[in-house]
């Protein structure tokens, strides 16, 4: 299957072509005939599944077939639960967009920066992705009308749920056409998503990629057996074994990430943390640079990682391990994207070896755990 079978035009074709994307990932191939044919879907993918281009390919064919809106009304909306997710996804739309025969405006805009700079851009936006509280301001300052939205995306809407967004989603559903195509996505369909779903969608098509069954292949695992004081220095030596233009490190809490960057810093390696107790400004900044490489390290907590997307991204480190084998898949996934192979390495200490059992056994893969001294030595064959 390619994208040529799937029902786009030739420009969005020659853009995808020149965006250099190769052929569509599994939740792609069922979106995106379903999407141009208008109707309303749920998406149950996790992260990393391709679920962004799925819905903007197509929306961007749907925009380029109407004119350009000359007024504050816009025809999209996507509605997310993370700056991070909204910039990620105003990427991947102005990375299509670019390639067109005419320009389709995309625009983030996201709490905790200057509101004035956004309102400023928002003339002539076709595609406008949103945290629900910084669109409510815009609202309330007559910048923006979704009145005659034509299309809405809600994407991790169990994310939304879970960060508290409902009150905020349930304003802005009353300024929303009932007339209108409505596609969710969700990695789950657990408490008020069901509600949700029930809510806005109308027939729905139901694609799904199971979270805990995606692992894909092209992502080598590893794991190594140390104590907790060897850590920091194992995480060095880790990193300075290979040559790595990117690193992603994840850590459990802001303290240990903070910890983990001051030890790296102060060992001659080029680092930045990311998470939520820094400022939109210094998270933007640590992100522009780690994905244009001119910091080699980025150390990021789970809540803070949702939505960093770097295509290329060749090495995920596992300093501690998350709580949920859905959030370690997440980890894992940041890599061996788009086709591209990569490499995910997990740091066990004595105490977290039963719940990395627990991880495996849920992801459905299993990971030979090998003693740190033994890092870097061709492992023995089974017998």
């Amino acid at each position: 299957m390619n994208f040529a079978d799937l029902g786009l035009g030739p420009a969005l074709l020659s853009a995808i072509e020149r965006a250099k994307y190769e052929s569509p990932y599994p939740i792609q191939v069922e979106a995106i005939p379903a999407i141009l044919q208008g109707k309303d879907m749920l998406g149950l993918a996790p992260t990393g599944s391709g679920k962004t281009a799925a819905y903007i390919l197509p929306i961007l064919q749907q925009l380029l077939q109407k004119e350009a809106p000359r007024d504050r009304s816009v025809p999209v909306l996507v509605l997310v639960p993370t700056r991070e997710l909204a910039v990620q996804v105003a990427e991947v739309a102005e990375n299509f967009g670019r390639f067109l025969p005419r320009r389709i405006k995309s625009l983030a805009i996201f709490g905790g920066v200057s509101i004035n700079p956004q309102m400023m851009k928002l003339g002539g936006t076709e595609i406008l992705i949103a945290t629900p509280g910084r669109l409510i301001d815009l609202m309330g300052r007559n910048s923006v009308s979704i009145s005659r939205i034509q299309t809405l995306v809600i994407d991790e809407a169990d994310k939304m749920l879970q960060m508290g967004f409902k009150e905020e989603m349930d304003h802005l559903f009353e300024y929303i056409p009932r007339k209108k195509q409505t596609l969710l996505f969700s990695a789950t369909m657990e408490g008020e998503v069901e509600e949700l779903i029930k809510k806005l969608l109308q027939n729905p098509v139901r694609v799904q990629v199971a979270a805990d069954d995606f692992t894909p292949d092209s992502i080598t695992q590893s794991a190594y057996r140390v104590s907790p004081e060897a850590k920091g220095p194992f995480l060095r030596q880790v990193i300075q074994s290979g040559d790595w233009k990117q690193i992603l490190v994840f850590a459990s809490s802001i303290r240990t990430a903070d910890n983990i960057v001051g030890k790296l810093i102060k060992n001659g390696i080029d680092a930045v943390a990311f998470h939520g107790d820094k400022s939109q400004g210094a998270r933007t900044e640590a992100l522009a640079r780690f994905k244009s490489g001119k910091t080699r390290v980025l150390v990021a907590t789970d809540l803070a990682a949702r939505g960093i997307d770097i295509q290329a991204l060749p090495l995920v480190i596992n300093y501690e391990l998350p709580r949920s084998p859905k959030d370690y898949i997440h980890r894992i996934g940041r890599t061996g994207r788009a086709g591209m192979q990569g490499q995910a390495i997990s740091l066990i200490t004595p105490e977290e070896q039963h719940h990395f059992k627990v991880i495996q056994k849920k992801m459905g893969k299993w990971v030979t755990l090998v003693n740190a001294e033994d890092f870097g030595k061709p492992l023995e064959p089974k017998t």
